[in-house]
């Protein structure tokens, strides 16, 4: 999974140079950390002329604050889409995408569930698509040598460029999932809730 920083051109270059003294950068949770760190360093080579926002709405909640220029920098877990560069370019916004970092998908489980010790991408379409929605949910469904335990699922919400790259990689279309899990842009949510 590919991270991108999307800049605004114009508007980011000559922040230092008007009145204006913040960067507003918002999108993936994924990138969050890492922009979180840059912006704290920035801020300080700066000496604080020059404040520093940053958000995480996911990288779609980014994206339709980016094109409509609410904010400077976009942080994301996917590549813009067609109509997102529409959107931009049709209320003026001229971008640069700048690859900032590769990442990778992981699958989680909770460390008092003993029994899964990996599970394969059909057994995950069959947990995650959208015809498992109140059907499958239960391990023994999976695995019937699994224990007939409840599952509880957390996972990326609909805004997250995550949710975009696991809908499409494991269930087969992009943005198709069942709806009845815990679904989250903070990854926080989802890491308390495993």
């Amino acid at each position: 999974m590919l991270m991108l920083a999307l800049v605004i051109l114009g508007r980011s270059a000559t922040v230092a140079s008007t009145q204006d003294t913040t960067i507003r950068i918002d999108g993936s949770s994924t990138v969050y950390l890492m922009t979180e760190a840059v912006a704290e360093e920035f801020q300080k080579e700066t000496k604080g002329k020059i404040k520093v926002t940053v958000g995480i709405s996911g990288t779609g909640g980014g994206f339709k604050k980016f094109v409509r220029g609410e904010t400077d920098i976009q942080d994301a877990s996917r590549p813009i889409l067609k109509e997102e560069m529409e959107q931009a370019k049709a209320n003026g916004i001229e971008y640069i995408e700048l690859p900032v970092v590769f990442d990778a998908l992981t699958v989680a489980v909770n460390p008092q569930n003993d029994w899964v010790d990996h599970l394969t991408v059909e057994e995950l379409k069959k947990i995650w698509e959208p015809a498992a929605q109140g059907k499958i949910t239960r391990w023994n469904q999976i695995r019937s040598n699994w224990p007939d335990q409840p599952m509880a699922l957390f996972g990326p919400g609909s805004d997250s460029g995550t949710f975009d790259y696991f809908t499409e990689a494991v269930v087969g279309k992009a943005k198709a999932s069942r709806g009845d899990y815990t679904g989250s842009e903070d990854d926080n949510v989802l890491v308390q809730g495993i």
